[in-house]
């Protein structure tokens, strides 16, 4: 990883440990992830700085964060390849932080879309962290030199910020950051809800059926599956006025690797009971390795915690290039 950093353009990452991840967050990112660390020097981390914003128990906290990082590497993320850690294991991130925070003006971060929504789930606790948790953001980023941001579109106004801060800073003090280029995967299904397809699979949802997570066990799949929306005609196929059968389709599609084309003439003649039997049958065949992988790597916390230790030092590395030219910008003494 090395050697290579020096050719490869660097990617950065980061999911918090605030909750147990989807098939949506499997589809969508864990899995791009793999390419990535084939294609790029990738930083992934685990962002319990941003998951404490909202108030957290501190030793569910600490097991969900071991337990992602155990789930990253059951997946298939290589520590090898890529440097995967603990954001708070780095302090750089909020010492970063602390410097952008005075090129941030009030009125930009107060507009952030998740600043909004988050305050109003969590009235009865907006706290200055909820404000500052996209300039935390642009802090990850930039950091490393980043050069891309895999980006959804609940992240794309953080990361015009992040861009908006870098060309912010490096006028004011002279070239320093990278300035950040979105990374669109290749194209990808969006995976819906099993009860509300029109909208996307959320691990917060309140309804119990409406997300499959990583973590289910198989009667709990074909269960929500079996309980998944369809609608009445009874005709297995692909269209817009029928989403939650295509949501269907996209999920198996995914997991079987297979195309829409092929996947509608399999279950031509199907009906919906048993196509969504076949559909949680899939998923759960998929999850089954990854889940006994997650649960042979959290026996072995040692390994976990070396793995952990090594990537936070590889991040620590990096990091502490970039906040040393940052010190020396804004005018910080050093011997």
């Amino acid at each position: 990883m090395a050697q290579e950093s020096q050719t490869r353009k660097v990617v950065y990452s980061a999911v918090q440990p605030s909750g147990t991840l989807t098939i949506g967050n499997y589809i969508g990112a864990v899995r791009n992830w793999l390419r990535l660390q084939e294609e790029y020097d990738c930083f992934f981390a685990m962002a319990d700085m941003h998951a404490i914003t909202v108030r957290q128990e501190p030793a569910e906290l600490r097991r969900r964060t071991l337990e992602l990082a155990a789930l990253y590497l059951a997946c298939g993320v290589d520590p090898q390849k890529c440097a995967l850690y603990v954001q708070s294991h780095v302090s750089a991130h909020a010492e970063l932080c602390w410097v952008l925070n005075t090129v941030t003006y009030v009125g930009e971060a107060s507009r952030m879309t998740q600043f909004k929504d988050k305050s109003q789930k969590h009235a009865d606790n907006i706290n200055m962290g909820l404000m500052d948790y996209p300039v935390l953001m642009a802090a990850d980023v930039l950091l490393y030199q980043t050069d891309l941001v895999p980006v959804g579109a609940d992240q794309k106004q953080h990361l015009e910020l992040t861009r908006d801060l870098a060309i912010r800073f490096n006028n004011r003090y002279g070239e320093t950051f990278k300035v950040p280029e979105p990374l669109i995967p290749k194209q990808t299904a969006r995976i819906g809800s099993l009860q509300e397809p029109e909208k996307k699979m959320s691990k917060s949802d309140e309804n119990p059926n409406a997300s499959v997570f990583l973590s289910d066990d198989r009667d709990t799949i074909l269960r929500k599956f079996k309980r998944a929306v369809t609608d009445s005609d009874n005709r297995i196929a692909a269209a817009e006025e029928k989403l939650g059968i295509t949501n269907l389709l996209n999920i198996y599609c995914a997991f079987k690797g297979c195309t829409m084309s092929e996947a509608e003439a399999q279950f031509s003649g199907f009906g919906y009971g048993d196509f969504k039997l076949a559909v949680g049958e899939t998923v759960a065949d998929a999850l089954a390795p990854i889940q006994s992988e997650q649960r042979r790597l959290l026996a072995d916390k040692g390994y976990l915690a070396e793995q952990l230790s090594s990537g936070a030092e590889r991040a620590f590395k990096a990091a502490r290039k970039t906040l040393s030219k940052v010190y020396r910008k804004v005018g910080f003494w050093r011997e």
